[in-house]
């Protein structure tokens, strides 16, 4: 007795040694233990795993929670539900988002999952929730990818996802995005008219047994899978599959969250996106937009109706409202009141020749980025006077409350030219040559025919910032473009005036409009930090809504976005060199933020040939 009482502290002090090594390791190590499931087994982080020679392996990840750093879905199913279905079924999730959780915690993922698929796609059309899968999740999954498992991810040669998520969320974006060859998810119910009924397909929800079952259908090869990466309990089952197991492991209280990977990474680039909510709705963000979408819908009515006021007195009304409006560079002046010609002798440095110019309208052109439908009227606040804009599309309700004249163009060139030279004509005129927005840091294709109807050109770069609603969209009803804008608690616009374009960089000086349109579009990028890409408005739409942004709808595939420019186009004959446009700049005294910073845009003079924007 004395002897097993003397040995009594020795193994006490051995069992607190050992629970102290275990919770030193429990952030580095998981053991499962499933019950009669699978055969225990001791799976390590992510960080252990060796990446070397890993090109001809298969690697099945997990999306939510590996991939990605967020393991709820919920805020992915609220996207779908505000932009798919309404206000209603967005505020419904947020409802019964206490229920998703205790459901998760307290009794499986299965049926928390089943939920939110129930509440969130009963009813809605299938093409619908895979258009705001193409056009509006990618953007929030891209945010949140986890790079020490996307570096993981990538480096082996066959890539799959299998998660309990509906496959018809991301399955674009693990493709396009991740480069994943296979998604393995859970199948949603629709009817023959391609409604979906909010029930599952056998077998369920990909959780544990039924996801490792999975697995095992769709897995082809002889041998089992080369790595798998999880997230705690409920993937080991399919874990325990794989020749190895890698777990990321939740980070503590005290842990650093690791930043989401960068855009450059991904196998392409996101140029377009659509959908109203600039921000991931989580429970407390979703329910902060529904306590403020009444009180900023009065208040945007409030600031539209302050354009009914002159201009010069807007900028106080708006900023009053709170809209902050940034205005930098020179305001040009008000254009003369003559409309007789004026003839311009200039002389060449080089050879002496002399070269008449006629100027070609008594107006001047505010050649502006596109970032909004309401370029042209904080142009004019910014002005202090009012000019007319010609747009590529805007609808009869936003031209109707516009304060400024809008000008629809036909894309017929012969007839858009002879209205611009008219409305020229007239006095200032302001265009957006793109012909499209763009929300991302890219600046579209620019239109040549702005360059071939006038000389004096002034570039204008414009910017916004929006914190709780984006004011464009694709594929929803343009005509609450302004409202959506004006709802954001506070908006900002950014105005930037470039000196005007040079003559001897216009066509007047024997500059192909191409050239003219390639230098307006670098000068602009460059003031901007932005970069040129050869989209066009077509690329725009065929990818976000599956037509050619024509009025007529056009049933297309639809398109890939190709990576934004990482190489220049080859240029053509006549094309303007960077050398050029820098020494453009510096002779024109541009603000400092111009091409010739580290930022440089690639010169797409050679794509410029092709056919313009329609």
């Amino acid at each position: 007795m004395r002897c097993s009482g003397e040995q009594k502290p020795a193994q006490q002090q051995q069992q607190r040694h050992s629970m102290f090594m275990a919770r030193s390791l429990s952030r580095r190590r998981c053991s499962s233990t499933a019950a009669g499931d699978v055969p225990a087994r001791k799976f390590t982080d992510v960080e252990g795993c060796c990446l070397d020679a890993r090109e001809e392996q298969t690697v099945v990840s997990e999306i939510f929670g590996s991939l990605l750093r967020g393991r709820s879905t919920l805020p992915y199913f609220m996207l779908v539900a505000f932009e798919a279905c309404g206000i209603c079924r967005f505020a419904l999730l947020l409802l019964f988002s206490p229920v998703y959780y205790f459901l998760n915690s307290c009794v499986s993922e299965s049926s928390a999952t089943r939920m939110l698929i129930f509440l969130t796609f009963a009813g809605l059309k299938v093409r619908k929730i895979e258009s705001v899968a193409r056009a509006i999740l990618p953007k929030f999954f891209s945010e949140d990818v986890h790079p020490v498992a996307w570096h993981l991810f990538s480096s082996f040669g066959k890539r799959y996802v299998l998660t309990s998520a509906p496959s018809i969320m991301v399955e674009s974006f693990a493709r396009d995005f991740l480069g994943a060859d296979t998604v393995i998810g859970t199948e949603i119910q629709a009817t023959k008219s391609g409604i979906a009924t909010g029930f599952v397909k056998f077998p369920g929800v990909l959780a544990r047994v039924v996801k490792r079952n999975a697995l095992k259908a769709a897995w082809k090869g002889s041998n089992a899978p080369d790595v798998g990466v999880g997230v705690c309990k409920n993937d080991f089952s399919f874990l325990s599959l794989c020749k190895e197991g890698y777990v990321v492991v939740p980070t503590s209280g005290n842990s650093t969250v690791p930043k989401p990977l960068s855009r450059e990474k991904f196998a392409k680039t996101i140029v377009f996106h659509d959908g109203r909510l600039v921000q991931r709705p989580t429970p407390f963000l979703a329910l902060v937009i529904l306590l403020w979408m009444p009180v900023g819908f009065f208040l945007a009515v409030l600031r539209i109706a302050a354009g009914v006021f002159p201009m010069r007195w807007a900028r106080t009304l708006v900023t009053i409202l709170g809209v902050r409006l940034v205005i930098k560079g020179r305001v040009p002046p008000a254009a003369a009141s003559s409309s007789k010609p004026r003839a311009v002798l200039q002389a060449e440095e080089k050879n002496g020749r002399m070269i008449k110019q006629q100027q070609r309208g008594s107006g001047v052109l505010f050649v502006c980025s596109h970032r909004s439908l309401l370029d042209p009227i904080f142009l004019s606040v910014a002005l202090g006077r009012r000019i007319t804009a010609v747009t590529y599309s805007i609808s009869r309700f936003s031209k109707l409350i516009a304060p400024i004249k809008t000008v629809a163009l036909t894309r017929n060139r012969e007839q858009d030219a002879s209205n611009i030279r008219k409305l020229l004509a007239e006095g200032d005129l302001a265009i957006c040559p793109e012909g499209t927005t763009c929300r991302e840091p890219f600046l579209l294709r620019f239109s040549s025919l702005f360059a071939e109807l006038t000389d004096q050109i002034t570039p204008v770069a414009m910017n916004c910032r929006m914190s709780m609603f984006h004011g464009t969209t694709a594929t929803g009803w343009k005509c609450m473009d302004p409202f959506f804008f004006f709802m954001n608690p506070r908006p900002v616009y950014e105005v930037t005036f470039l000196p005007q374009l040079p003559l001897h960089l216009t066509c007047a000086a024997g500059k192909s409009p191409h050239e003219v349109a390639n230098c307006t579009q670098q000068l602009l990028a460059g003031t901007l930090g932005f970069e040129c890409t050869n989209f066009t408005r077509k690329d725009k739409y065929r990818m976000l809504a599956g037509h050619d942004g024509s009025v007529v709808t056009v049933p297309a595939a639809a398109t890939h976005a190709k990576p934004a420019s990482t190489a220049p186009a080859a240029p053509a004959a006549h094309s303007i060199t960077l050398a050029q446009c820098d020494q453009t700049c510096r002779s024109s005294l541009v603000v400092a933020a111009s091409c010739s910073s580290s930022q440089k845009c690639m010169v797409l003079a050679g794509a410029q040939v092709q056919q313009d924007i329609a």
